[in-house]
């Protein structure tokens, strides 16, 4: 099993230096940037810090989106980071949550999405393209390097298309039950596109905290109010029929959704949330409940975990991770079947 860490880009400078460097120490072998660029600081210039001041680690954004970022930047911006990298760069983009609606706009269309992903790619790996009628070529981008796309998303239409076109999918989710489901949507997709689904990685996306249970579970209640934002755009398409009821039911008294807290530690936002939902939805506990639960997850296929690092005592997380956490499942292989 592979690990990662996604960082909010709130912080200082210093500190995303720091716990990149400290994560990499730990064995972290993934960094990843959240993209909202009117609620926090441009990811891209943390992300060159990141990549000046780590040796291995794979960095990448979790997620940007083809809508507030026009693909031919985005490519442009990543062909430029593989450079100064070495060829450490993911993309991680999904339809646009956060990013979008702060603007009041609604998050783009799959078609969108997937044309989009296509265009980075093919840009960033030094191949030409047809994008919106215009022939276009990043002459000087080092087509040695790969550029692997990570596409998020829950819903069945998201993940079949991640199963077509991804070289992974991004699940915000850390409950075995769910993440096997979403799991067993994308490998269909890559069978009906005549891929083989192991040559799709799955990640579980969602916070870690250690120690005191009633701590833990205040501190990391706003990721379940985060994913509410997903599940109800999903009951919208699909139904509550279409969908598990484990995913849909704690958002049926949602009152609503203040973007401006959003992903934010003790926000309102998480005031419906119950125990329940959280304890299922992150890890918490001590080392051995994590272990067995990261177990669980690669069981069902999960093979990068990233823990979303912004809900307090992050060096702790780190360290405990790189000393107890990361050891315990380093021959972990995720499973093939969900």
């Amino acid at each position: 099993m592979e690990f990662g860490f996604t960082l909010k880009p709130d912080v200082t400078f210093e500190r995303a230096v720091s716990l990149a460097r400290l994560a990499e120490r730990s064995g972290f072998t993934y960094g990843w940037i959240f993209d909202s660029h009117v609620l926090w600081k441009e990811p891209y210039v943390l992300l060159t810090l990141m990549a000046q001041n780590t040796e291995h680690m794979r960095l990448g954004t979790c997620v940007t989106n083809p809508a507030t970022r026009e693909p031919s930047v985005t490519a442009s911006t990543l062909a430029v980071l593989q450079l100064l990298s070495k060829g450490r760069m993911d993309l991680g983009i999904g339809r646009g949550d956060s990013a979008r609606r702060v603007l009041g706009k609604a998050p783009t269309t799959l078609a969108s999405l997937e044309e989009a992903t296509q265009v980075i790619r093919d840009l960033c790996e030094g191949r030409e393209v047809t994008y919106e009628g215009a022939q276009l070529r990043l002459d000087w981008a080092e087509a040695k390097y790969r550029l692997p796309v990570w596409i998020a998303g829950y819903g069945p239409k998201a993940l079949e298309l991640t199963g077509r076109v991804a070289n992974g999918a991004i699940i915000q989710l850390a409950d075995p039950s769910l993440v096997g489901w979403c799991v067993g949507l994308l490998r269909q997709g890559a069978r009906n596109a005549g891929r083989d689904p192991k040559d799709v990685a799955v990640m579980a996306a969602a916070p870690a905290h250690l120690g005191d249970r009633k701590r833990a579970l205040d501190a990391v209640r706003w990721f379940p109010a985060l994913v509410s934002n997903h599940v109800v755009d999903l009951v919208k398409r699909y139904g509550e029929q279409g969908l598990p009821s484990d995913l849909t039911a704690y958002v049926r008294d949602r009152p609503g959704y203040d973007y401006q807290h959003h992903a934010e530690s003790g926000s309102s936002n998480a005031a419906f949330v119950d125990d329940e939902s959280v304890e299922r939805f992150c890890v918490i506990g001590d080392a051995k409940e994590h272990i067995a639960k990261l177990r669980k997850l690669a069981g069902i296929g999960v093979k990068q975990f990233n823990i979303y690092l912004m809900s307090g005592d992050e060096e702790q997380i780190l360290e405990t991770y790189g000393r107890e956490i990361i050891p315990a499942l380093r021959n972990v292989a995720p499973a093939r079947t969900a």
